[in-house]
């Protein structure tokens, strides 16, 4: 019966002098590090294309293919580098009409054919876009979207944060072993599992609004800014 005792009472000093925010495993001190930051865009990129008819499929493909040569046209002018210009899609297909038929009835028939080409367009002087996209519709293009802004080396970014969560792991095992009145032991394992990185356009100190040529509208444009965030699991010995 005492020999029960003496185990009773090991076992209440060791819950006892187990901290909190351990981990279910008795000296360990598991805590998740956390680090966020914001970094202004190195680049933009627009998608910028026309769409042209013809009645027959080589005259619909010839008017967006030359369309398309100005645009690429526009964006060397303008000191964009050809490896930051590139094709992102070449469309032809035949215009569909709704007729009448004679009985009343309605049915489809051939009217043309309908042909797109766009160019992806990345610029590091991001102050320029709104030219280059006013300065390209006098080129012929009809169709602007799918405008981005982003990091050359996001890796750099992304591994910066990184460790700025490892930091913030270490801070919060420190102020719980000081809180404890233990010491801080050795890492055990560290985790880092993978998540999805987000970019959001977020408030940013200047507006890059592109001077705007005479008698014509600015395209105001705004970079924002690029959120990484990291996370990570880590243990923490307590030592002796």
């Amino acid at each position: 019966m005492k020999s029960f005792d003496r185990v009773s009472a090991l076992l209440l000093l060791a819950v006892a002098t187990t901290p909190a925010a351990a981990d279910d495993e008795p000296g360990r001190i598991r805590v998740i590090g956390r680090a966020a930051q914001e970094v202004a865009p190195d680049f933009a990129s627009v998608e910028i294309g026309v769409e042209s008819r013809g009645a027959t499929p080589a005259a619909a493909l010839d008017a967006a293919s030359q369309a398309a040569r100005g645009i690429v046209a526009t964006a060397k002018e303008m000191g964009v580098a050809e490896a930051d210009i590139g094709t992102s899609a070449i469309t032809l297909q035949p215009r569909i009409k709704n007729v009448r038929q004679p009985d009343g009835t309605m049915g489809e028939r051939e009217d043309g054919y309908l042909a797109s080409n766009r160019v992806r367009v990345r610029l590091a002087e991001m102050g320029k876009l709104g030219e280059l996209m006013r300065r390209t519709l006098d080129s012929g293009a009809n169709r602007i979207q799918g405008i981005s802004f982003g990091l050359r080396d996001p890796a750099a970014a992304e591994a910066a944060v990184q460790v700025a969560a490892v930091k913030d792991a270490k801070a919060q095992a420190e102020r719980i072993a000081e809180a404890t009145g233990v010491k801080l032991g050795t890492v055990i394992s560290i985790d880092a599992p993978p998540r999805s990185e987000s970019a959001r356009p977020m408030p940013y100190a200047v507006a890059m609004k592109a001077p705007a040529p005479r008698g014509r509208t600015a395209v105001p444009v705004e970079a924002g800014s690029i959120e990484t965030s990291a996370e990570v699991d880590a243990v923490f010995a307590i030592g002796r």
